[in-house]
C-alpha cells in the first residue's frame, strides 16, 4: 500500500466490481480504511470487541439493528455516517446499491465473530488490498 500519494476514492471504487468485498485503501494506526460496493443484503452479524463505522459515499445503505429495546433500521444516504456499537447484531442492506467506507481495526472480519450462515454473495474477509 503506497501511502506517499493521495488516493482517489472514485478511482479506487472504479478498480473493482465485486459486491460485499471490501478493499483496504489505507491504514490509520491499527485501523483499516476500507471501501466496498454493496447491493442486496449482507448477513446478521456482530463484532464483540469493536464498533463498526460506516460512511455512505454514494447511494443509500440501511442497517437493521437488534438492540435491547427491539429491532430498528437506520437509513444512511450519501454523506451520512453511523457507528454500530460493539456487540450489536446488525445486517446492512442496500436495496438499490451503494458505495461505502468502513473504519475497522486491522484484521476485523466482515462477518464479525458471531454471524448467521454466510451467503455465497458475501465475501467473509478481513479486506483485500487495493489493486
Amino acid at each position: 500500500m503506497d501511502t506517499s500519494r493521495p488516493i482517489s476514492l472514485d478511482e479506487a471504487l472504479a478498480s473493482f466490481d465485486a459486491l460485499w468485498s471490501p478493499r483496504i485503501v489505507t491504514s490509520v494506526n491499527d485501523y483499516d480504511v476500507r471501501i466496498a460496493k454493496v447491493a442486496g443484503e449482507h448477513v446478521w452479524h456482530a463484532h464483540s470487541d469493536t464498533d463498526e463505522f460506516f460512511l455512505v459515499l454514494d447511494g443509500e445503505l440501511r442497517i437493521a439493528l437488534r438492540e435491547p429495546a427491539g429491532e430498528r433500521t437506520v437509513t444512511l444516504r450519501k454523506g451520512d455516517v453511523f457507528t454500530v456499537p460493539r456487540g450489536t447484531e446488525h445486517k446492512p442492506f442496500a436495496p438499490s446499491g451503494a458505495a461505502i467506507l468502513l473504519l475497522e481495526p486491522t484484521g476485523t472480519s466482515t462477518v464479525g465473530d458471531r454471524h448467521d450462515d454466510v451467503p455465497a454473495h458475501v465475501d467473509a474477509t478481513t479486506g483485500h488490498p487495493l489493486a
